[in-house]
């Protein structure tokens, strides 16, 4: 395939964070030490090779950067530094922006004023639909206090109101996000001449996008100590069956009834919380210390997913004990901060950026695994 190369293609792709990939000569040690690299997914070496050479349209075909987990191990065995893990990760901020057809993830992704005024201002019309529809304690006559000694929430924020703004939520992000799948699924497949899938091919594969998105069982494919594995899987477990019950079973999520501690709808809220907790805790750990090879180097995106996260876990877990003990005005006023937090995060990690990788990596896997069953016929 004839393409025109991109002299400023590395110069758009060091806004997404600033890597050392002129100091690679393609030894090739980067990808014979990697344990997850395979025929037909040379990397970091191959999506290294386009971008250095311009090559803006390869590099939007390549599926590689979603299949590194980034343990790190060939940036410490490059004889150059030139660090080429954390350059997938720069790849994998760029290729977001690539796939996202309303340059809403380049703006954040380039600009941090412009992600915290995002972030600022879904928190302010948050704030103002919490207000016009739910009642103040102030404002409502009699007691606010069930016969279990909890708060009636829905008293306040009627459990149904709430339902429908999640339901508004989550239809816009997975219009969003599938949309933006839609676009790599052109970009990877449909626009490489070089290769034609045949349509049944979908089909054998398909099952790779659940196991993959369920399992990350290619992340313990990578050396290193297992638990890194765990922590990760259990974090990212934590959000999706919190995210689950809070879109579809919010009723049965959000009651005025005081279960004991072993009921379900506590004790799959108390799993979930401790690990959002953990991992949130490990990886700002992490971070600060830079001991680990994939925590040497912090995109400020990656501090904004972090702290909200974290704040939305700990306004989450007070109003839960707020709620349980009767503590009526610190139950409203947290689940307002709560979801002043939380609704920005949703709005603007999902689609696009962090929480968004939770998509496209299963997808790249499954994507890949199309592709190289189909070259091989």
């Amino acid at each position: 395939m004839i393409q025109r190369v991109n002299a400023n293609l590395v110069k758009e792709i060091e806004k997404f964070g600033k890597g050392t990939w002129n100091e690679c000569f393609h030894c090739g040690n980067c990808t014979a030490t990697c344990p997850l690299t395979e025929q037909g997914s040379l990397f970091p070496r191959k999506p290294y090779r386009a971008m250095q050479m311009g090559l803006k349209t390869t590099l939007a075909q390549s599926t590689e950067p979603w299949l590194c987990y980034y343990c790190g191990d060939c940036s410490q065995s490059c004889p150059r530094d030139a660090n080429p893990g954390e350059t997938m990760m720069i790849l994998r901020r760029y290729l977001t922006t690539v796939y996202d057809w309303t340059g809403i993830s380049k703006l954040i992704y380039k600009s941090k004023a412009m992600e915290l005024i995002a972030i600022f201002i879904i928190a302010i019309i948050t704030a103002v639909l919490y207000l016009h529809y739910t009642i103040a304690p102030s404002n409502v006559a009699g007691s606010l206090i069930g016969k279990d000694g909890g708060v009636l929430i829905n008293s306040m924020a009627n459990s149904e109101i709430i339902h429908v703004g999640d339901w508004i939520m989550a239809g816009i992000l997975a219009f969003l996000l599938i949309t933006n799948v839609f676009n790599m699924w052109y970009k990877i497949i449909l626009s490489d001449k070089s290769v034609k899938v045949p349509f049944g091919q979908y089909f054998l594969q398909v099952f790779s996008v659940v196991t993959n998105f369920l399992t990350q069982k290619r992340f313990n494919k990578c050396d290193g100590p297992k638990y890194y594995w765990f922590i990760h899987l259990f974090l990212m477990l934590s959000y999706v069956m919190l995210f689950t019950m809070i879109v579809f079973f919010l009723a049965w999520f959000q009651t005025d009834t005081v279960y004991d501690w072993w009921h379900p709808q506590r004790l799959l809220g108390y799993i979930a919380t401790i690990g959002l907790f953990v991992g949130v805790i490990y990886f700002i750990n992490n971070r600060l210390k830079k001991m680990k090879e994939n925590s040497k180097y912090s995109h400020y995106t990656d501090w904004t997913f972090l702290v909200l996260l974290l704040l939305t876990t700990t306004t989450g877990i007070l109003m839960h004990f707020f709620r349980i003990y009767g503590m009526v005005a610190a139950t409203y006023f947290t689940y307002l901060i709560h979801l002043m937090v939380l609704v920005p995060m949703l709005v603007i990690e999902v689609p696009f950026s962090k929480w968004s990788h939770l998509a496209y990596r299963p997808v790249a896997v499954y994507f890949a695994k199309v592709k190289n069953a189909a070259t091989k016929k």
